[in-house]
């Protein structure tokens, strides 16, 4: 069985839907994810934003526009008579529900029941879609068998020993339709896998019930060997490993959500990046194996702030490192880059939230300095240790450009710099020009 999930853009109109019967092969064994139609998760976001600030009224009139919205979306989906009928329902039901919210009190708990109605309607629809064109297929829902921990972590097991038994009572269906993105939490609460979720799913599914690979049809043709928004002439990548695909994906390449390499990875399930407007091209394919020697794309992150801890009392000291670490800690604020010297440490969040209080902190160490408006540069490909010349290429790439950080050897599949995010732009396109000449 294959895992093929669709983003936003690729159920964004009803004509776009028809069309996922150009890749979707019926006779095939599949579990098909859907993302929520474009442009409906921003709209339950500010919804859900609305309410939390008590303003019924102005919600209940995003609730309304919404409405509209998808009313004209069934007329242009499904055929007349009883098959519109159906989506009609469905399409009330779920507003008329969103509507209900707005008379009691509205807590983060209802806040994430609100985000779950845009996964629970795109499905549903396209499950009646189906049927109004005669191809069989059956709707799972994900609330079923998609659970989150104490932790907020997936729980695989979970899915598996209820997901199986389900698939077995349809045992001579081969189309399953499912949501993306929602799930429960440990308190059986409606949840979800946060922004991006929907690739999450489907390489959790995939994990699951290892399945035969994993599909990402978004729209674009696999993941480029540079941000073709900024650099002209990028070209996608035929092939990456399981690492160098987390580590474009953290660090900017947006057609991938982080987390889903991961499961995938564990459980060896191929992952392939495909293009929904172009079906034929090849994409790129993610698994455990990897071309060597070369570097194989650029990716960059922004909304860097660099922060920098000079101390003489590091000299010679232990544990100086554990007690930096554990303020971060305390205030939840991942880090992403550090590099040291003797006296000093410097290293980068991208949650800044709780600055001011970690400065704070930091102070008792010695003097900090902070740079704001930063931007990493991760360079990705075959970087081991064995390896000579990669390094000083990049380096000679951007002698040009003022750098503030370079982290290396950390991972033998990226080097990573930190310029300032005016520098950002020449930086990826001196790179692209030099390295892929």
């Amino acid at each position: 069985m294959k895992i093929l999930k669709f983003g936003g853009t690729s159920v964004g109109s009803p004509e776009r839907m028809k069309k996922l019967l150009d890749i979707i092969d019926p006779t095939e064994e599949q579990i098909v994810v859907l993302s929520a139609v474009s442009g409906t998760t921003n709209s339950l976001v500010e919804i859900s934003a609305k309410l939390l600030k008590e303003d019924k009224q102005e919600g209940t009139k995003l609730i309304n526009v919404l409405h509209q919205k998808y009313n004209e979306f069934v007329i242009e989906l499904l055929p007349e008579g009883d098959f519109r009928e159906q989506g009609q329902e469905v399409v009330d039901y779920h507003f008329n529900f969103l509507t209900s919210l707005t008379n009691d009190m509205f807590t983060h708990i209802e806040e994430k029941v609100v985000l779950a109605q845009g996964e629970l309607l795109s499905t549903t629809l396209y499950h009646i879609y189906l049927k109004s064109i005669g191809v069989a297929s059956v709707l799972l829902p994900a609330l079923d068998f998609m659970k989150i921990d104490e932790d907020n972590e997936p729980d695989i097991l979970f899915t598996t020993e209820h997901l199986m038994p389900i698939l077995a009572q349809h045992s001579e269906n081969k189309l399953f339709i499912t949501q993306g993105f929602i799930c429960r939490n440990s308190f059986g609460e409606v949840d979800n896998l946060r922004r991006g979720g929907s690739d999450y799913t489907a390489s959790l599914l995939g994990a699951a019930i290892m399945a035969e690979e994993v599909q990402i049809w978004t729209d674009i043709d696999g993941m480029h060997n540079n941000d073709p928004r900024i650099v002209k002439g990028t070209k996608p990548i035929s092939h990456l490993s399981f690492d160098e695909a987390a580590e474009l994906a953290y660090f900017g390449a947006k057609i991938l959500h982080p987390q889903s390499v991961f499961p995938a990875q564990k459980y060896q399930i191929p992952v392939r990046l495909l293009n929904t407007m172009e079906p034929k091209a090849l994409g790129t394919v993610i698994s455990t194996e990897s071309e060597k020697g070369k570097i194989k794309s650029i990716a960059a992150k922004d909304g860097i702030t660099a922060i920098k801890i000079q101390s003489s009392r590091m000299l010679l000291a232990y544990g100086f490192l554990r007690r930096i670490f554990e303020i971060f800690e305390r205030y939840k604020t991942p880090i992403d880059m550090i590099t040291t010297s003797e006296v000093a440490v410097s290293l980068t969040i991208d949650f800044t939230d709780n600055l001011e209080e970690i400065i704070k902190e930091l102070n008792s160490f010695g003097s900090v300095e902070i740079d704001k408006d930063q931007t990493i540069i991760c360079v990705v490909g075959d970087f081991g240790a064995e390896k000579h010349g990669y390094a000083a290429k990049v380096l000679d790439s951007i002698k040009h450009i003022p750098v503030r950080m370079i982290s290396y050897g950390g991972s033998a599949y990226n080097i990573s710099l930190l310029v300032g995010t005016p520098n950002k732009v020449e930086a990826l396109r001196s790179l692209h020009d030099r390295i892929f000449e």
